[in-house]
């Protein structure tokens, strides 16, 4: 009996802590809403904790009420109802002090068909998180919807005008005007491109194809790609470190964080832009610095989330680069931050390891 005992409670300590690892809130009471277990998630979530809660009636330490102000275990009558049913689909309430809570619970049955309750297992999530969420999506909407008018406007005013006036147009005319929708067409593709990755990056779908990268020659590349559109030679310095170790990565991936770290620095800040690239041993660190203005501190946390521009929505840009940046830099097995740098301006400094092959 006492080896009986004592695997009784190693299963059950292995059934708290099982349930303790789930993100998500999880509540689990007998048919008669006494409360049997309740994980750390929905402790947090409820500010209710397990001692305060296991073995007292649901409706007294989870007084959960739907918008109308009515009872929602009262209404979902495990005792009751069809004896088929064995879900409850997730619907918003609120706890006494207004906090609201995404809420679904199963039934189990036995036998599992047409059987009598035994279990009802109760599934929580953060209504803030959900509200947060939604407004992310209804920005995401709101960003591409308003970066795409201008440029498919543009398109389509010049293509219609010259369809319809061509033989009224010199040819440098009709030069200019197609070109026009030449860059706004690329505007579009880098929306899209952009959009694509933001979507890879948050469903953990984003793919490397790693391969030997000389990341000292990709940046010169970038630079003077930059040069022969029109920035000038003295406003880029590069610092190359010496040991570099060999690195095996993503060459589009690393060419475009370095172009968007570059873009940005050339955007918000002023002054010379420093890529300064030196060994760590384990990989290489890349600094990105430029001598405007800078970040606060406090703005710092909030840089590399999506569709943030900084202070000056004027200068352009849809706010999903950093973030889209940070994604590809994790990805690698990698970190960014951003500082103050030493001369003033912002420094954007990324380490990644060296990789292996994809093979290996």
């Amino acid at each position: 009996m006492h080896g009986a005992d004592t695997d009784g409670r190693v299963v059950a300590s292995a059934c708290t802590i099982a349930i303790d690892d789930l993100p998500d809130g999880l509540i689990v009471t007998d048919r008669f809403g006494r409360v049997l277990a309740v994980n750390r998630a929905a402790a947090r979530l409820t500010g209710v904790s397990l001692e305060r809660a296991v073995g007292k009636d649901m409706n007294e330490v989870f007084p959960f009420r739907d918008h109308d102000g009515r009872e929602w275990w009262k209404a979902l009558d495990p005792e009751g109802g069809l004896r088929t049913r064995s879900r409850v689909p997730e619907r918003p309430l609120h706890m006494p002090g207004g906090q609201e809570l995404y809420v679904a619970a199963r039934f189990t049955r036995e036998p599992e068909r047409c059987g009598d309750v035994e279990r009802v297992t109760i599934t929580l999530r953060d209504g803030g998180a959900r509200a947060r969420l939604e407004r992310s999506r209804a920005d995401l909407v709101s960003t591409v919807a308003h970066e795409l008018r201008s440029p498919l406007t543009s398109v389509k005013g010049f293509t219609a005008t010259l369809l319809a006036k061509w033989t009224r147009f010199t040819d440098e005319q009709k030069r200019v005007m197609l070109e026009t929708v030449n860059n706004d067409a690329d505007r579009v593709t880098r929306l899209i491109t952009e959009l694509l990755d933001v979507s890879r990056i948050e469903s953990g779908r984003l793919e490397l194809h790693r391969q030997v990268v000389d990341v000292p020659a990709r940046t010169r590349r970038i630079m003077a790609g930059r040069v022969a559109a029109g920035e000038a030679e003295d406003r880029f310095r590069l610092v190359v470190g010496d040991d570099l170790p060999e690195m095996w990565l993503d060459q589009d991936k690393i060419d475009q964080i370095l172009g968007n770290l570059m873009e940005n620095a050339v955007r918000h800040g002023r002054g010379t832009v420093t890529i300064d690239i030196e060994s760590v041993g384990w990989g290489i660190a890349v600094s990105v610095r430029d001598q405007g203005e800078g970040i606060e501190p406090e703005l710092a946390p909030r840089v590399f989330r999506q569709f943030w521009r900084g202070n000056s929505r004027r200068r352009g840009g849809t706010g999903l680069g950093l973030f889209i940046v940070k994604g590809l830099v994790e990805a690698h097995g990698g970190t960014i931050t951003v500082q103050r740098a030493p001369e003033g301006g912002a420094e954007f400094r990324f380490t990644v390891p060296t990789g292996t092959p994809d093979f290996a």
